[in-house]
């Protein structure tokens, strides 16, 4: 049998329409939350980003204001836009649309945006409350997929939880947040040795390593939940190959299709749950980073 689509667009639209009301009530007192973006050059994909988020803010009725610098731009030039946000007190929010261009120095923005209004929750402030289980920001995936968890009545608790993959932006808080809810964590990576063996013993698997398809039904113990965090643009016969039989009709039009860190016709047959690609994890990134815009404009 296959596995229950676990829906994050649906989960995602559920999650907006709570938040509607808070803004609303801190806009009537005259805290309307708002978000300030940048964006450095013109990767398409960080484009799309921006404007999802953006129109987000606009459904939610959200003040926001979006600076875009070129691909040349400096370190100076992107931290003076931050400290710029920092200051204006209509800006609740500060989002650095990553990645940056490799001459400008990432650690240094993300540590200028005030942990405050870190609604990515990158700070090393925030990242170390986090730690501590006294949590103020956490990064939008990872909070998000604990929220798809909760609204789907997936036993945390006690489970055996993996996470593939080790970044700052998913991996390690992915770990924290699931042994905060007291899951027994493990964390895979490029040097883990009979990777599937690990990932076997999982109940809760969070695929989060960019490599289109890695994880295949001799990766996932039977009934296991498994959650995709992965965004791959595909073509060709490794599209065919890893797309379900359903979508290989908009590929033929599209020449190339998004597809997961996990090989979706596979799994399916294996996992009592699964996120698409899309329509999965996407739309609970987004959902978060709306919650944590409103929960910036609260007064302290």
């Amino acid at each position: 049998m296959s596995a229950q689509l676990l829906d994050g667009t649906a989960i995602g639209r559920a999650m907006r329409e709570d938040l509607r009301p808070q803004a609303a009530a801190l806009a009537a007192r005259g805290r309307r939350p708002g978000l300030g973006v940048l964006l450095v050059g013109d990767d398409p994909a960080s484009a799309v980003y921006v404007r999802s988020k953006t129109q987000a803010c606009e459904e939610l009725g959200l003040h926001h204001e979006t600076t875009l610098l070129p691909a040349t731009a400096t370190t100076a030039e992107v931290l003076a836009v931050v400290e710029r946000y920092n200051a204006q007190g209509e800006i609740h929010g500060v989002l650095v649309q990553t990645p940056l261009p490799a001459q400008v120095d990432s650690e240094r923005v993300l540590r200028s945006v005030d942990p405050a209004k870190d609604v990515d929750g990158f700070h090393p402030e925030n990242v170390g409350l986090l730690v501590q289980k006294r949590p103020r920001f956490v990064a939008c995936t990872p909070a998000g997929i604990m929220e798809l968890l909760r609204r789907e009545n997936v036993p945390v608790s006690g489970a055996r939880a993996v996470v593939i993959g080790r970044s700052d932006i998913v991996g390690k808080p992915m770990a924290l947040l699931l042994m905060h809810a007291d899951a027994t964590v493990t964390v895979c990576h490029s040097r883990t040795r009979d990777i599937a063996a690990v990932t076997r013993e999982a109940d809760i698997l969070v695929a989060a390593m960019g490599r289109a398809g890695f994880v295949t039904a001799g990766h996932v113990k039977p009934g296991a939940v498994v959650v995709d965090v992965g965004m791959n643009r595909v073509q060709g016969d490794e599209a065919r190959r890893l797309l379900d039989p359903s979508r290989l009709p908009d590929l033929e039009k599209k020449g190339t299709a998004l597809v997961g860190d996990v090989h979706f016709p596979e799994v399916r047959e294996v996992a009592s749950a699964i996120t698409p690609v899309p329509g999965g994890v996407g739309p609970l990134t987004i959902a978060m980073l709306m919650k944590n815009t409103v929960r910036a404009a609260r007064p302290s």
